[in-house]
């Protein structure tokens, strides 16, 4: 079937309309282009395709650098050049906001780019062991399947990392553990790379002998977790050095555990960070709320500019660590755990001058409609979803009086359909 490709959805597909209308996604198409497409599924509202054959290329198609591309599933778009790529992630924001949100940006910030290769500073790679062959699969799960992909590099990873790769797959087999081995996490720190084992069955002696032997020859940190993501623990290096990144700007070093959230791509959030306290412009003297503060990765800078900081976080783990971050800063600061859903202990704590928002992707509706009439005056909101942004934009604009004053994307993902975004709205 001969299609034209209207746009990118927000799974980085080519969308399209066959003669009927129906709509059709096409992996491996751009917007502009002219292909002809081959059926994978079809539904009653939609049919999935692939692009079998280029008739006419969009001038921001490239050939995709890794050889893995197309059969892996940690990417989607490397087919397209990064300005392809982020102009489709805006055009998602910026529908969302209409769409959903009613709302259209008083203007628009220019889009945040990083490097768009080995920025991948965390991730969760799959094993599978296939006992048939007796060798180990490592990496990200396969395009549409819960398979792992057949990999021996990764171009998204840091080359540290990539390189890693073969030597796990060697390593898997020869543990008792083989089998019960699902997942092996990476986290990667200035100066440092953890791997965390996630094992369901206890390892035995022999085990914890070939896992030291890795972590000496390769020089990786290597904690291992029979739980959930609290039971991790170092393993070698016995003592438990903590991971850390920097904010250069701002003179702050953020410590992290190997399990903790920090953002994927460290020079894209060290931009992210410095825009959104631009945005927020902090006083000294203001009182500003940071919710869902994590680590404290926007609270530090934001009190490095004189404000009276109070972050705000569900995760009794993660205020802990943020108390220890401002210490080891020098910065006064306080955090506190807090449900906010509910935003019931923002209002005990209030007023507030200003908030910043980092929400997960279930966004902030709840807090948003919770808001007293009376502050903040300026909001600065962090998403990791257009959609719920948009929803939430609503809420704020229609409802609470701000009036949305810019918006725009952060690239945090490069080749992924990810859409990290960063909003200013003010009453």
């Amino acid at each position: 079937m001969i299609l034209e490709v209207l746009a990118l959805d927000a799974e980085g597909r080519g969308v399209a309309r066959n003669p009927d209308g129906k709509v059709v996604f096409v992996e491996d198409a751009l917007p502009g282009e002219t292909v002809e497409a081959s059926l994978i599924r079809g539904r009653r509202s939609f049919d999935l395709m692939r692009a079998a054959t280029v008739l006419h290329e969009s001038s921001g198609r490239r050939a995709p650098r890794c050889p893995h591309f197309g059969r892996c599933g940690g990417c989607a778009t490397q087919h397209a050049d990064a300005r392809t790529q982020v102009a489709a992630k805006q055009r998602w924001l910026e529908d969302c906001l209409q769409r959903i949100g009613k709302l259209r940006p008083e203007s628009l910030l220019p889009p945040i780019y990083g490097e768009e290769w080995g920025y991948r500073h965390r991730a969760r790679l799959s094993v599978r062991y296939v006992a048939a062959k007796g060798v180990a699969l490592v990496g990200f799960r396969e395009r549409r399947s819960t398979f792992v992909a057949d990999m021996d590099s990764c171009e998204v990873l840091p080359p540290r990392v990539a390189a890693l790769i073969p030597g796990l797959r060697q390593l898997v087999p020869r543990l008792s553990v083989r089998e019960r081995l699902p997942q092996i996490e990476v986290a990667v720190g200035d100066e440092a790379v953890a791997l965390v084992f996630r094992h369901l069955l206890p390892l035995s002696s022999e085990d914890h002998a070939a896992l030291r032997d890795f972590a000496q020859s390769t020089g990786v940190w290597i904690w291992l977790q029979p739980g959930g993501p609290d039971s991790a623990q170092p393993f070698a290096p016995e003592a438990g050095r903590a991971l850390h990144y920097t904010l250069p700007e701002f003179g702050v070093r953020i410590e992290f555990r190997p399990t903790d959230f920090t953002q994927v791509n460290h020079a894209v959030n060290r931009l992210l960070v410095a825009r959104a306290v631009r945005l927020l412009d902090p006083q000294p003297g203001e009182r500003i709320a940071d919710l869902y503060c994590g680590l404290g990765n926007f609270s530090l800078p934001i009190a490095r500019r004189g404000a009276q900081v109070t972050g705000f976080e569900g995760s009794a783990g993660l205020v802990e660590r943020a108390r220890h971050n401002a210490v080891l800063n020098g910065i006064e600061a306080r955090f506190e755990s807090a449900d906010l859903a509910a935003a019931a202990s923002l209002g005990a704590c209030g007023p507030f001058d200003k908030l910043l928002l980092d929400p997960p992707r279930e966004g902030a509706v709840e807090l948003v409609k919770a808001l007293p009439q009376g502050w903040p005056r300026r909001i600065v909101y962090v998403s990791c979803d257009p959609a719920t942004l948009a929803r939430d934009a609503g809420v704020l604009v229609h409802v609470q009086g701000f009036r949305l004053g810019a918006a725009g994307v952060v690239n945090m993902f490069p080749h992924t359909a990810h859409v990290e975004s960063i909003a200013l709205f003010e009453r």
